[in-house]
């Protein structure tokens, strides 16, 4: 084959696998593009024979609706503050974590790391009645404190191992001169160690702020009290015994959806970085 084949064949090579990720591309982004279309319909036309229908006319109705009689600010303060407490709490515990048992000498390092990441396999299911029984007895149950316990601990085994990755391939030098200079540990890792594991932080803070943002199944076991409930509450204030207003359903989840969304895009470099890093080196 000469050299214009050659060339002909990159070009069709490239033209196939460009087509390829674009309809990859068109499929992920059908279902968010197929939301936000039916949330500004009418509850109706979601049973119409088209896959997207064109309002007509827009119902921005839907998300007044949503915002005012799905409560979506107070809600929406409340998952800013339970997320956010959880997201702090795992990425500082699991940073601590990894760093202790990859980059600390110690007899039982293994078998702690190795503890610790079963955590990864226990399905959020199992834990559900005996966290609700032993919540009600300290007290816990019906706070943000009692339900910010599971997120943390059910993000700890994936953030310490994303963690561990990354600190595995830092040169043991710089520690070394930060010791001989009188750092402490809390000086070590807030000064030396984290500065170079920036994409690892946002990648493990992206991804406990998503477990936390979008889960429903225990904000709905531990919390009762309407004042403390979380954004995907809001969903559910619109779904009826016998009907639902599945409009105004698609409202409430295309905002629940939108923080997510732009965290995605402003940090997107810093989350492909930081999960290359952990892979590779983990």
């Amino acid at each position: 084959m000469g050299a214009h084949g050659k060339a002909a064949l990159r070009r069709m090579t490239g033209a196939a696998l460009y087509t390829g990720l674009a309809v990859f591309a068109l499929l992920q982004l059908f279902p968010l593009l197929w939301l936000v279309d039916f949330s500004l319909v009418r509850s109706g036309e979601l049973f119409g024979p088209r896959i997207l229908e064109i309002p007509h006319p827009v119902q921005w109705i839907n998300f007044f609706r949503a915002w005012h009689d799905g409560h979506i600010p107070q809600y929406f303060l409340n998952s800013v503050i339970i997320v956010g407490g959880s997201v702090v709490g795992a990425t500082v515990l699991s940073f601590c974590a990894a760093y202790a048992t990859s980059r600390m000498v110690w007899k039982l390092r293994v078998a702690v790391y190795n503890v610790m990441l079963l955590g990864m396999i226990i399905p959020i299911h199992t834990t559900l009645l005996p966290n609700f029984v032993w919540f009600r007895l300290f007290g816990l149950y019906d706070t943000r404190i009692g339900l910010m316990i599971p997120y943390v601990a059910f993000n700890l085994a994936f953030n310490t191992l994303m963690f561990s990755g990354v600190m595995r391939g830092l040169p043991r030098s710089i520690e070394e001169s930060a010791y001989l200079d009188g750092a402490g540990m809390p000086v070590l890792l807030a000064m030396v160690v984290a500065p170079m594991v920036v994409p690892g932080i946002v990648t493990v803070t992206i991804m406990t702020f998503l477990s936390g943002w979008n889960e429903f199944i225990m904000a709905n076991t531990f919390l009762a009290t309407e004042s403390l409930r979380t954004l995907p509450f809001a969903v559910i204030r619109f779904a009826g015994e016998y009907s639902s207003d599945y409009a105004v359903q698609f409202a409430c989840m295309t905002l629940v959806a939108v923080p997510p969304i732009v965290l995605y895009f402003l940090f997107n470099r810093w989350i492909m970085a930081g999960v290359t890093a952990g892979a590779v080196k983990g």
